[in-house]
């Protein structure tokens, strides 16, 4: 699962399978901005739950 770009942001999400969780690191211009953790069931995270988080992020931070 590769990093997601919107606008001047970019979001590279990673996790681990042995303990189910995750995060994904925003950047604003090569500058690191917040890390969003999250957690997940099965072999991986769905690509649809990274993309809501995005969604969800840009949405609250007016991002387009």
């Amino acid at each position: 699962m590769g990093a997601i770009e919107r606008s001047t942001y970019r979001f590279e999400p990673e996790f681990s399978v042995i303990h189910q969780n995750g995060a994904v690191h925003v950047y604003h211009q090569g500058e690191f901005i917040q890390e969003i953790p999250f957690t997940f069931h099965g072999q991986y995270p769905e690509h649809d739950q990274i993309e809501q988080i995005v969604d969800d992020y840009c949405h609250k931070h007016n991002i387009d």
